[in-house]
């Protein structure tokens, strides 16, 4: 049996998860305009958006916000329109990074800063 094989059954065998995220795009992000606004985020640097995402973090946290009204006012993915909802997805259905992050959550609970190639997330697993 080939590895790629015994990878592919045990991918499989995983449960879909689902999960919301506040999304803040920057200078190297994969595709720097924001879906919620339409605007460049070229102007913004990697440090800028880890910085305005760990007050949003914080403000989740203290309970000022909800996750899902934070991502509704700040994420810079269209499911911003959602509260960050991304819906169910399974192993290889997003960014590998995206994807370690929320299978390794229990539900209700919020990440730290994940980056990927999209920018800096927060995500919260909810299903």
């Amino acid at each position: 049996k080939s590895g790629s094989t015994t990878l592919a059954a045990s991918a499989a065998a995983m449960p879909e998860v689902q999960a919301s995220h506040l999304l803040i795009k920057f200078s190297g992000s994969r595709n720097p305009v924001s879906r919620r606004t339409g605007e460049s985020t070229a102007h913004i640097s990697k440090e800028a958006a880890v910085a305005e995402l760990k007050q949003w973090e914080e403000k989740i946290k203290s309970g000022q916000i909800t996750f899902a009204d934070a991502a509704a006012q700040r994420s810079d993915c269209g499911s911003y329109t959602r509260g960050g909802d991304l819906g169910p997805f399974g192993p290889g259905m997003m960014q590998k990074p995206f994807e370690d992050a929320s299978f390794a959550l229990k539900v209700g609970e919020m990440s730290g800063i994940v980056e990927s190639d999209s920018g800096v997330h927060l995500i919260l697993r909810t299903a």
